[in-house]
């Protein structure tokens, strides 16, 4: 890479003090690792800087060419739709600055071992048989997003010895986290690890850790262990890592094949094609800096997308 090529690290942002600090803290690492590189991070919403303001502070560095790294488990809504809208609409205004949006972390080894390690200082290996482990996702409105943890939950419990898998989600999607516990702590299992599959803390992570003190009340005779998420362990670094370096190889791609917004997918037919547009106006750079906006803002709404390369 060249001294005038500088690396975005893309965060969706979160009304949670924590959560920011741990996003910056991977981050560091991050930057730690990237031979002197121009590095910046902006955010979708509820934190400063946004994507635009970090664009633009890396374009008046000296940068020329951009590597935007989404910061992001999957590739849903955000991935798909937001974070090129936001691309495309510097890039409209500046082109005489080349930026590559790279792709989601995805289905990874680097995350799975990752996660691994966070279930496995939770609970040794003898204990495994006799528990079920409960993978929780955030949950968005996109079938392919939320299918990849089902798919993680499978391999880390055939991976890891447990005695069971179920998977759950945070939000939008079923089953919620109440409802997969309940279920959980009817299969006749003495301990249930529940992992929150989430890269940083925050709101939603916290709430997975306050159902899963409730559900001990409500169960008392199982053992509940929460696991630690991903944080800035090692391989995730890594994985980031790799999806940087995969900008000297090739045009990074997401993978397409269960999109619904290219693909005709059961039950999201109407989403095929749909205009791409940004949605976080209202709340950008607002919240944890005292600019919040007062309301709510979940991800359970329609998006209209038509998700492309920001340099097509």
């Amino acid at each position: 890479m060249t001294n005038d090529t500088a690396v975005l690290l893309c965060g969706h942002g979160s009304r949670d003090r924590d959560a920011i600090r741990e996003f910056e803290d991977a981050a560091a690492a991050l930057r730690a690792r990237l031979d002197g590189l121009d590095f910046a991070t902006g955010y979708l919403e509820f934190a400063r800087p946004t994507i635009g303001e970090a664009l633009a502070g890396l374009a008046s560095r000296g940068a020329r060419r951009i590597h935007a790294i989404p910061g992001m488990l999957f590739a849903a809504s955000h991935v798909k739709n937001d974070l090129p809208w936001e691309v495309n609409s510097f890039a409209a205004t500046n082109p005489d600055v080349e930026v590559r949006l790279g792709r989601d972390l995805a289905i990874d080894a680097r995350l799975l071992a990752a996660a691994a390690g966070r279930i496995a200082a939770a609970v040794p290996e003898e204990q495994r048989a006799d528990a079920v482990l409960v993978v929780v996702g955030r949950g968005t409105n996109d079938p392919d997003a939320n299918s990849n943890i089902a798919k993680i939950a499978r391999m880390l419990w055939e991976g890891m010895g447990f005695g069971w898998a179920e998977t759950a989600f945070s939000g939008v999607a079923h089953p919620r986290v109440d409802a997969a516990l309940d279920r959980a702590a009817r299969l006749g299992f003495s301990r249930i690890v529940v992992f929150p599959y989430f890269l940083f803390t925050g709101v939603l992570v916290k709430r997975i850790y306050s159902a899963t003190d409730m559900a001990a009340a409500r169960f008392p005779g199982i053992a509940f262990t929460k696991a630690g998420y991903l944080r800035d362990e090692d391989e995730v670094i890594g994985a980031f890592l790799d999806r940087i370096a995969e900008f000297d190889d090739a045009e990074p791609r997401m993978n397409c094949q269960f999109c619904k917004y290219r693909t005709r997918i059961v039950g999201y037919e109407g989403a095929v094609g749909t205009p791409q547009q940004g949605h976080h106006h209202h709340v950008r750079g607002a919240g944890v800096d005292g600019g919040d906006h007062g309301h709510d803002h979940r991800h359970d709404h329609g998006h209209g997308h038509h998700h492309h390369h920001p340099h097509d």
